[in-house]
């Protein structure tokens, strides 16, 4: 790349770019700090001999991570920081492990919040799960969700200050994406590691097929962090943001989109709304709709927003309808008869479609498919609907079920069995 690192994220700023770099080197930013840029992004420090890491990237990239760390510095790694349990930032200590044995050096330490250990139990209980949702999110048929973890060796519960050579480390616990995530602020460099309490994206504080996220904890730890003086925030996906003034602006007009959201859901949630009208009731603030830190790439507003009821009001969305449910091919076939067969639900999916109402059509075409899960007609119409669907999305989180919905009646098409079980295999 051309650029400067400096070039880079000031385009980036500007919303010239996308924030995503993934590179090859370990890029300067200043004395002694580093920044490998990656899917998952590793932060480098060099003091007093030793090398230390800000989260260690994803098991793909763990090999192209020691290379360019080690032409960067020959320096022996001593610490790991994880910002949280994510796949995409703990995975990369293996080679530094090995090399550590083969040189006969201590193993190098990691340091977590205790969540992270927690985190790692349930990987292993829903390993199969995680499998089929990330799967499904990133339209990868091959991903294999991890069975072992490197564990971290010390952890910590609320704060905790290292120091190692010149150089202090201060974390903090916090909650916003997960709930064992820590942001790390280095004082003699004026460095923020943020881990991915911000992303270049809204807050990615929703994810439909995931567990519980924290959006008014989330914009309270933004509020704590912007006092710090950082001048240089090094994210874990996406660019750097240089000087305090940016770094006060993107922190805090974050907390305020979240915190927009949180405010709105529960003035509606206190006065006995129901879910469904909530999440086409809230929307983030309009004076921050251009902001290029806080488009809806990867998570959606209307996403956080169920995650909000969840986190204040349980499962039950308000319609007694659905607290205890027929099956939905049940219900289905009950309103396929009284349209007159699922053909007619199929026909009226793509009216709907053809009208723009894509989230009728979707409900239409659904019902026609389990009213009748063999017709390769109807799957057709199912299938074209929820490319439809894909197609008019910004956010991964939305492209990625609607394209696998998509997905799964091509191959009732093709004459196959879905990837995974659903309600359309044979």
């Amino acid at each position: 790349m051309s650029e400067t690192l400096f070039d880079y994220a000031e385009r980036v700023w500007q919303g010239e770019l996308d924030s995503s770099w993934f590179g090859d080197e370990v890029q300067d930013v200043t004395r002694g700090v580093g920044w490998y840029p990656s899917f998952g992004n590793s932060i480098t420090f060099t003091t007093g001999g030793e090398l230390i890491l800000f989260d260690t990237g994803s098991p793909f990239g763990a090999a192209s991570l020691f290379r360019a760390v080690r032409a960067w510095t020959p320096n022996p790694l001593s610490i790991a920081f994880y910002s949280h349990g994510h796949i995409d930032h703990v995975f990369g200590m293996g080679p530094f492990d090995e090399e550590a044995a083969a040189l006969g050096r201590p193993r190098p330490i990691v340091v977590a919040h205790q969540g992270v250990t927690e985190r790692f139990a349930r990987y292993a209980l829903t390993r199969g799960y995680n499998r089929v949702i990330n799967r499904r999110q990133f339209q990868d048929p091959s991903l294999e969700w991890p069975s072992s973890y490197r564990f971290p060796d010390v952890t910590y519960h609320d704060t905790m200050t290292l120091t190692r050579g010149d150089l202090m480390f201060r974390l903090f616990h916090v909650k916003g994406e997960t709930d064992d995530a820590t942001i790390a602020y280095i004082p003699q460099r004026k460095v923020l590691c943020m881990g991915d309490m911000f992303l270049w994206v809204a807050p990615n504080c929703g994810n439909p097929q995931k567990v519980q996220r924290f959006p008014a904890e989330w914009a309270q730890a933004l509020h704590r962090v912007a006092g710090l003086g950082a001048e240089i925030m090094l994210p874990s996906h996406g660019a750097p943001v240089f000087g305090a003034e940016r770094i006060t602006t993107a922190l805090l007009e974050t907390a305020e989109w979240l915190e927009s959201l949180v405010e709105q859901t529960l003035r509606l949630l206190n006065e006995g709304a129901r879910l469904d009208e909530i999440i086409h009731a809230v929307r983030p603030p309009a004076h921050l709709a251009t902001r290029p830190f806080l488009q809806a790439r990867y998570d959606e507003p209307e996403f956080v927003v169920r995650n909000l009821w969840r986190q204040y009001g349980g499962w039950y969305d308000g319609n007694p309808a659905n607290l205890k449910p027929a099956p939905d091919p049940v219900v289905a076939q009950a309103v396929a008869e009284l349209a007159g067969g699922a053909q007619a639900l199929a026909d009226a999916a793509l009216r709907a479609a053809s009208d723009g109402d894509l989230r009728l059509a979707g409900h239409l075409a659904e019902m026609a498919a389990l009213a009748d899960p063999s017709d390769e007609g109807i799957h057709r119409v199912r299938a074209d609907v929820f490319s439809a669907r894909a197609k008019t999305e910004h956010s991964l989180m939305a492209q990625g079920v609607f394209t696998w919905a998509a997905a799964e009646s091509q191959a009732i098409i093709d004459g196959h069995n879905p990837e995974t079980r659903s309600p359309f295999r044979r």
